[in-house]
């Protein structure tokens, strides 16, 4: 029997991570459906964190809450810098 006092160690499966490009996507493909312009919505998400910019068409408004926005810049800058080489 263990006792209380001991740490207990958790694990999490690395593959249940949900990668920032997937999820943007998801989102950009979830504002094209519902005929709004993506960059538009997902830029004023980024500068205000209303997360109304965002449809919740598709899920993508919980998908996005999902990930820090200063992690969807860094997405959205390593993509460009990537196509920019």
């Amino acid at each position: 029997m263990s006792k209380i006092s001991n740490t207990q160690y958790f694990r999490m499966n690395v593959d249940t991570e949900i990668r920032v490009k997937d999820i943007l996507d998801q989102v950009y493909d979830a504002m094209v459906e519902k005929g709004y312009n993506p960059v538009n919505q997902i830029v004023g998400y980024i500068m205000s964190g209303d997360p109304t910019y965002i449809t919740s068409h598709n899920n993508a408004r919980s998908m996005i809450m999902k990930v820090e926005r200063d992690e969807l810049v860094e997405e959205l800058l390593r993509e460009y810098i990537k196509n920019k080489e």
